[in-house]
């Protein structure tokens, strides 16, 4: 670390306070928006008789919902237990309701009376270059609300790459090709698109939340801020190429798709076969080998689907326990954002080529910079904050301007290897799944 560390010893160890799921309350209200904005969009689909819209947009809501609604299980470990109304609501994709009303009757109840502590935890804060450590007692209410607030982050993250991305894709296209906006289907984009932008936020809490467990870790409203920029952009930008190339391209924007999303699903695979460790065993216990795969699987093709859209925040790493790479690979980022930048730029000019007379009325080489202008900067937002913004960068060897240093420094002798340490930060004692 860079400055000293602190010597006093802990103080005693406080009582945790539970805090509003406010978390919880707007994951379920974009949950239910979408749904519901959805099913009127369908409606409309119904009356003028467009069948294969209307699949392709009820696809896009239950496919995802019915993982939400597993995703929530699992978390909760609700199959071992008799709980038959909570089930039935899962079994009518209704389990994000019935969790958010939970959550707020446990946030309700906590305080009003006393109730034994389940176990004390010890954090780290960074307070100006030093740390100090923290104990909480933690009691039941607080016990529960955060694995509620687990559960509903993993949710957000699937509901928002898995179906708002497609759904948001899908419904630009359309309006695209029919060159009219009607305002379900615009209600509709909107949510979605603050869904893929949440989501993506969560990812990035995620990842510092599981890197540094050790720390107490609290984002300031101004890199709240930086973050929801970068990754609006950066996710809407990317949609919009996407939805262009495939409107001129139709047969080849499939290949391209579908190379994007196997070629980062099998790359930890290989890894993971070429480390030749056996598989994690604390995924779930009463899982067995097959069961471990599958979970694995379904995990490496959320992560791919991240990964077509915007950064991950996370790299995976199979062969390790955490499932989860702890280290700040600058490298990585920079080929990720290098390579999504030049294929941007070249899907866009493909199109700007081959535009047909749908786009008569618009003024495309001024849209073909707006594109490649958000893009980047949304890049110039996560430089940002990962300079200058991120709750952790005391703890990073090197930071943005030091690997961006070192790259010109190769640049001018180019007989030097570039040599970047991973920073030492502390074990991971929970996994990510």
């Amino acid at each position: 670390m860079d400055g000293p560390s602190g010597g006093c010893p802990p103080p005693a160890a406080a009582p945790s306070r539970a805090k509003l799921p406010l978390g919880i309350v707007f994951s379920t209200a974009l949950f239910c928006g979408e749904g519901a904005a959805a099913a009127v969009l369908c409606l409309s689909y119904g009356h003028s008789e467009d069948r294969f819209w209307l699949a392709l947009t009820v696809f896009f809501v239950l496919c995802p919902s019915v993982l939400v609604q597993l995703t929530l299980i699992f978390v909760h470990r609700d199959l071992s237990r008799d709980r038959p109304l909570v089930l039935l609501m899962h079994l009518l994709q209704l389990g994000p309701i019935i969790r958010c009303v939970e959550a707020l009757v446990v946030y309700c109840w906590s305080g009003k009376e006393e109730e034994p502590y389940v176990t004390i935890t010890r954090k780290r804060r960074l307070r100006k270059g030093y740390e100090v450590e923290m104990e909480q007692e933690v009691g039941h209410s607080v016990r529960r609300l955060a694995t509620h607030r687990n559960a509903f982050k993993r949710m957000a993250v699937i509901q928002a790459f898995l179906g708002s991305t497609p759904q948001l894709t899908l419904q630009l296209y359309i309006s695209i090709l029919e060159k009219y906006v009607p305002a379900a289907r615009a209600v509709l984009m909107g949510i979605c698109l603050v869904s893929v932008t949440y989501g993506a936020l969560v990812c990035n809490i995620l990842a510092i939340q599981v890197k540094y467990d050790d720390y107490k870790v609290q984002l300031r409203p101004l890199a709240f801020l930086c973050i929801v920029l970068w990754r609006s952009l950066e996710i809407s930008t990317r949609v919009a190429v996407l939805v262009l190339f495939s409107t001129v391209f139709k047969h080849w924007i499939i290949p391209i798709a579908l190379a994007n999303l196997l070629v980062v699903f099998f790359l930890p695979w290989v890894q993971f076969w070429r480390s030749g460790t056996r598989l994690p065993d604390n995924i779930e216990k009463n899982f067995s080998r097959v069961g471990t795969v599958v979970v694995l699987c379904a995990f490496t093709l959320l992560y791919a689907s991240i990964n077509m859209f915007c950064w991950s925040a996370v790299q995976l790493k199979l062969a390790d326990r955490d499932l989860i790479d702890k280290s700040q690979n600058w490298g990585r980022l920079a080929v990720y954002y290098v390579a999504r930048l030049l294929e941007n730029t070249a899907l866009v000019i493909l199109w700007y080529f081959f535009k047909t007379d749908v786009y008569e009325n618009i003024c495309t080489p001024l849209l073909v910079v707006q594109l490649l202008l958000g893009y980047c900067l949304g890049i110039y937002f996560m430089l940002l904050f990962f300079q200058y913004l991120h709750p952790c960068r005391q703890l990073f060897r090197h930071n943005v301007a030091d690997f961006l240093h070192c790259v010109c420094c190769l640049q001018r002798s180019p007989g030097t290897p570039l040599r970047l340490q991973a920073p030492h930060e502390p074990g991971v004692r929970h996994s990510i799944v």
